[in-house]
C-alpha cells in the first residue's frame, strides 16, 4: 500500500470509528430523529454542489426508484436505529456490535443472487461471530436493553442490504452523486417526521451538541464519503473491507476515553470472536474439483464499507 493509501485508509477508519461518541453526546439533549434531520441536510449542503458540478446527479435522478429505497434502507432507518440505540447503548458498546455487518452482508448476498457458495470456513466464522455478539449482548450487557439491541439489529440490516442494493442496481451511476441524492431525500422525509412527533429543540442546544452534529454531519458523512472514494481508487474495494475490523477499536477507545465507558474482559472477548468470525465470513471459498474462483467472490461477502455505508 502506498503512503497516500496508508493516510486514506488511518483517516477513514479514524472518521468511521468516532460516529458512535458523537451521536452518544447528541442524544442527550436532541431527539433521534432531529439529529437524523440535521445530519442529512447539512452533510447534503455540501455534497450536493460538488456532484452538481460533476454532473453526478442527473444519471442518478432517472433511477429514482432504486435511490429512494437505498435511502432508507442504508440512511433513514439505521441512523435514526443508531440514535435511538444510543439513548441507552454505551457508544463503545453500539460500535461493537455494528461489527457484526459482514455476518449479515454474506446472507444478504445469497438472498440477492449471489452465486458463491458457503464454504466450511465461512460457516465457522458465522457460528463464531454470533458467539462475539452473544458474548456482549448477553454478558457484557447482562441481557439488558435488548429493544436497544434490537434497534442496532435494523442499523445492521440496512448497513448490509444498501451495499447490495448499490451493487445490482447503482452499481454504473457516480457514488458522490448516489449519496449526495440519497441524504436530500432522507432530509426531505424526516422533516415532517419531525414536525410531526415534536422532535425539534426546545431551547438552544449546548456547544458539546452543536459540535458533535456539525462532526457528524461533515466529518462522518460529507468527507467519510470524499475520502472513501479516494481509498477505493488508491487501493480498491476488496482491501478497503479491512476498514471494518478498525472501526470497533476506534468507537470503544473514543468512549472509554472521552465518556469514561467501562471496557470489560467481554467487551473485549466478544469483539475478538466477532473479528475472527468477519474474518473467517469474508474469505472466499475454495473453488470446487480445481476451478479458478468466481472473480466477485470476494465482492459478493465483502462488509458493507466498500458500498459507503457510514454509521
Amino acid at each position: 500500500m502506498s503512503r497516500r493509501g496508508v493516510l486514506l485508509f488511518a483517516a477513514l477508519g479514524l472518521i468511521w470509528g468516532i460516529p458512535y461518541l458523537f451521536i452518544k453526546i447528541a442524544v442527550v439533549e436532541l431527539s433521534p430523529e432531529f439529529l437524523v434531520l440535521a445530519r442529512c441536510a447539512l452533510a447534503a449542503a455540501l455534497l450536493l454542489p460538488i456532484a452538481a458540478r460533476r454532473g453526478a446527479l442527473t444519471p442518478v435522478l432517472r433511477r429514482w426508484k432504486p435511490l429512494v429505497i437505498f435511502a432508507i434502507v442504508e440512511i433513514a432507518l439505521p441512523w435514526y436505529a443508531l440514535g435511538a440505540a444510543e439513548v441507552r447503548l454505551p457508544s463503545s458498546t453500539t460500535g461493537l456490535l455494528l461489527a457484526s455487518i459482514p455476518l449479515v452482508a454474506i446472507g444478504v448476498a445469497f438472498a440477492f443472487g449471489g452465486r458463491d457458495r458457503i464454504g466450511a470456513l465461512n460457516a465457522l466464522g458465522i457460528v463464531i461471530g454470533m458467539v462475539g455478539v452473544a458474548a456482549i449482548v448477553g454478558l457484557d450487557l447482562g441481557g439488558s436493553d435488548l429493544g436497544s439491541v434490537a434497534l442496532l439489529g435494523v442499523a445492521v440490516v440496512g448497513y448490509a442490504i444498501g451495499p447490495a442494493m448499490l451493487a445490482r442496481w447503482m452499481h454504473d451511476l457516480p457514488g458522490i452523486g448516489v449519496m449526495a441524492a440519497a441524504l436530500t431525500i432522507c432530509a426531505a422525509l424526516y422533516l415532517p417526521i419531525v414536525a410531526i412527533s415534536g422532535g425539534w429543540p426546545t431551547s438552544v442546544p449546548s456547544a458539546p451538541v452543536i459540535v458533535s452534529v456539525v462532526v457528524l454531519a461533515v466529518v462522518c458523512s460529507a468527507l467519510a464519503f470524499v475520502l472513501m472514494f479516494a481509498l477505493v481508487a488508491e487501493i480498491g474495494p476488496i482491501r478497503m473491507t479491512a476498514i471494518t475490523y478498525v472501526n470497533p477499536a476506534v468507537a470503544v477507545v473514543a468512549g472509554a476515553l472521552v465518556l469514561g465507558e467501562p471496557v470489560t474482559v467481554w467487551t473485549i472477548v466478544g469483539f475478538a470472536l466477532i473479528l475472527v468470525g468477519c474474518w473467517l465470513v469474508t474469505k472466499p471459498a475454495p473453488a470446487r474439483d480445481g476451478a479458478v474462483a468466481s472473480p466477485s467472490a470476494d465482492a459478493e461477502v465483502a462488509p458493507p464499507t466498500t458500498g459507503a455505508a457510514v454509521p
